[in-house]
Parts: structure tokens; C-alpha cells; sequence
């Protein structure tokens, strides 16, 4: 790895979370200090109101003398027990700070960058430990050795020491700090070497083959619309929504104000969407969305979507070959992630630079509304500051295409 790739790592972001009292207070004010000379991203979290004026003074000066230091402040739900056992005002605090942590919660998950690491106070540590635990995004089912996906990848995953390699669509750039970490040793010692050979190319089959799309003669309605105007949504090949999220991602669209491209899956399977449009979308937004949108059911060449200059946006749900084509062609992501490992690629996203990801908003709960979907997406379109990022990942990952890689000795093993 170069110096320059070292460069473009990102620091960590640490959380630290003191409870009551100057007694606790200190010690996490001195930690975080050290930790920002360090060049760590920290984000200081206390409670209101203090107990003390002595913290009160102590937490203003502290952050005037450290700006880049992030504060998070959130309420305390007022403690007032019927029956005290004491009446020791900071016992009373630690208490009113436990009951009240709950509310870290949506505060956290939408912190940007993402947390890397929570410091708590022991006083805290019981009440605070879920919502750290529930901050990893690895899937749950990856935690249960009785679900059937989770039996799969450990059975397999006992296979790899003996690989003579492992090879991974992905590129350097995009993903150094990983791959650093599986060649080195640090998540596994007995690992063989890991190949970033990505992005994977399509294939002249993909090339060649028209999609419905093409029949449909919708891609020259695309060559009508503004460079980077359109918005590309897609799901995958085996993601289906609700139809009341369906109607309120339309009804978004529509809010948004953008011009859309919508590949729409009503069934997880294909063989058995035999759904019309009609049945699934009010007929109200077909009608008003008709010069500015269109939504198709059929399998479409996703990456030819990707390349046209009119595509300035993609709501994904970060399937990782939707990942690679998107990072080719630059172009902004929202994610919204739906099962499995898109919660750790829409993370992957983020950090790299190509997109958003509404922790704690759209995507996240069992019906988002068509008013923060609207908001988000016409956000996404607009900024600038996105695209730029999203413009240098693409150029880092056709770079990364022409990358020459060789396999080495054991060529003939299994990869």
C-alpha cells in the first residue's frame, strides 16, 4: 500500500460517553483530547441538564477549547422516585441517564461517518451496551448458528485456509483498510492471500442480448433527459417491497420532483409476478408521473442504465453487484438497504465516498413516507459534494479495472 493510499484513510470516530460528576466527567474530557491529538474523529456525548456547575463549566470550556471535537447533547428523562433509597443527587442522575439512554439510539445511528468505536462509563455500560452492539451492521442471522444462511457460510467458510486464494469483486481503493486486514493476518491468521480482481466486467453475452428495456424503446427516452437529471431506482432481482411501501416510493418520486427510471419488483420471485402496474400503483401517479417518469417491470441491463450520462442518482438496496457497477460508472447512491449483507455494503458505501445511508430514516422502518423518501432523494440529486465523491470513485475503480493481477505459485489450486 502507498503512502497516498494511507492518506485516504479515514480516521476513526470514537464516541465517548461520561455519566455523572466531575469524578467521571474528567478522566473521558482528558481521553478525548488525547484521542483527537491522535487524529481521531470523537464525538462527545452528555446529558442535560448536569447536576453540577462545576461539569456545566467544565463541558463549555472544553469545547471552546477543542471545536473539532463533536458534542451530542440529548434530554434526560426526568427521575423523581416514590420511594428513595437516596437522595444523592448524582446517584439520582446516574439513574435519570440509564432510563433516558434509549434516546441515544436514532442520535447515533445517524451520526456521519459512521461510529467506529463507544467508550462508556461503567455506570452507564448495562444500559448502553445493546444500542452499541446494535450499531454493527452485520446481519442477526449471521449470529445464529441454527438459521440455515448462517450454517451455510460457517460450513463453507471452513474451506478457505485451504484455498490457495481468495478472490473478491472489489478493488483496492475501495475497500484498502479490508483487504489490508485479511492479507495481514488481522482477522485471520490461517487466511490464504485475498485477490481483489474487481469490478468485474459484463460479459459479451450481457453486451449483446437486449433487455425488455431496449424492446420497450425506453433507453431514447433517456437520451431526451439532462445529463445526471434521472434517478435510477432498482432493488435487485430478489427484493420485493409491500405495496403500501410501493405507494409511498412512488408517491416520493413524485414529491421529489425529479425525473425517474423505477424498475419495479412486485414478487421475490419472478415466475410469480403476474401483477399489472395498474393493480400495484395508484393510477393518480401514473398519470401525473407519465412525462417525467417510467417504471418498467422487466429485467433491464443494469449497467448500460448506469453508463447513460442522464443518471444522476441511484436508490439501491446495495446488493454488492449493484456495488461494483455503480462504483464504475460514479454515480451517487442512496442507499436502502433490504436483507442480508446490504446493511454492511451500504456502510461499504458510505465510507467510500459513493453515497448516503439514512440510518435511522428511509429504508429503516416498515413503511417509510413518501415525505422523507421525496426529501432524501431530491437531496441525494442535489448534492454537489456527493457527486464529486462519487465521480472520484468511479475513476478509482476503472483504474482499478486496469490492474494486472497474477495468481502466482498453486495456480493449479482451488481459488
Amino acid at each position: 500500500m502507498t503512502d497516498g493510499d494511507d492518506l485516504r484513510r479515514k480516521p476513526p470516530h470514537i464516541a465517548l460517553f461520561p455519566s455523572a460528576g466531575m469524578g467521571h466527567l474528567t478522566p473521558f474530557l482528558r481521553l478525548a483530547a488525547m484521542l483527537a491529538s491522535r487524529s481521531c474523529t470523537i464525538t462527545l456525548i452528555t446529558a442535560n441538564p448536569t447536576i453540577s456547575a462545576a461539569e456545566s463549566t467544565h463541558i463549555s470550556a472544553f469545547f471552546s477549547a477543542y471545536p473539532r471535537i463533536n458534542r451530542l447533547e440529548f434530554e434526560t428523562i426526568p427521575y423523581s422516585p416514590t420511594n428513595p433509597t437516596t437522595d444523592d443527587p448524582f446517584f439520582l442522575q446516574f439513574e435519570a441517564i440509564n432510563r433516558s439512554v434509549h434516546l441515544l439510539r436514532p442520535l447515533l445511528s445517524s451520526l456521519s461517518p459512521p461510529l467506529s468505536a463507544v467508550v462508556s462509563d461503567f455506570a452507564v455500560a448495562a444500559s448502553f451496551g445493546p444500542i452499541a452492539n446494535d450499531l454493527s451492521q452485520y446481519p442477526l442471522r449471521f449470529f445464529n448458528p441454527n438459521h440455515l444462511f448462517a450454517s451455510i457460510l460457517l460450513s463453507n467458510a471452513r474451506f478457505f485456509p485451504k484455498a490457495k486464494g481468495l478472490l473478491l469483486n472489489t478493488f483496492d481503493r475501495f475497500e484498502s483498510e479490508t483487504i489490508d486486514a485479511l492479507n495481514n493476518g488481522r482477522v485471520l491468521s490461517c487466511l490464504p492471500p485475498v485477490h481483489p480482481i474487481g469490478p468485474l466486467e459484463p460479459s459479451e453475452l450481457e453486451k449483446g442480448h437486449p433487455s425488455e428495456l431496449e424492446k420497450g424503446h425506453r433507453l431514447p427516452w433517456l437520451d431526451d433527459q439532462n445529463v445526471g437529471s434521472v434517478v435510477y431506482i432498482s432493488f435487485g432481482s430478489r427484493t420485493a417491497m409491500s405495496k403500501d411501501q410501493i405507494r409511498e416510493l412512488g408517491n416520493g418520486l413524485e414529491i421529489s420532483g425529479c425525473a425517474f427510471l423505477w424498475v419495479l419488483k412486485i414478487s421475490k420471485v419472478d415466475t410469480e409476478d403476474n401483477e399489472e402496474l395498474q393493480e400495484v400503483l395508484e393510477e393518480s401517479f401514473l398519470e401525473k408521473t407519465k412525462n417525467r417518469g417510467i417504471v418498467v417491470k422487466e429485467w433491464v441491463k443494469q449497467e448500460e442504465i448506469l453508463a447513460h450520462p442522464a443518471i444522476g442518482g441511484f436508490v439501491s438496496h446495495c446488493g454488492w453487484n449493484s456495488v461494483m457497477e455503480v462504483a464504475q460508472h460514479g454515480v451517487p447512491v442512496l442507499a436502502w438497504p433490504q436483507h442480508g449483507d446490504q446493511r454492511v455494503n451500504a456502510e461499504v458505501v458510505e465510507r467510500a465516498g459513493l453515497g448516503v445511508w439514512v440510518r435511522s430514516g428511509v429504508g429503516e422502518r416498515e413503511v417509510s413516507e413518501r415525505e422523507e423518501i421525496g426529501e432524501k432523494v431530491r437531496e441525494m440529486m442535489s448534492d454537489r459534494e456527493l457527486r464529486n465523491r462519487a465521480k472520484e470513485v468511479g475513476e478509482e475503480a476503472r483504474e482499478g479495472m486496469g490492474v494486472e493481477w497474477e495468481l502466482g505459485e498453486g495456480v493449479d489450486g482451488t481459488y
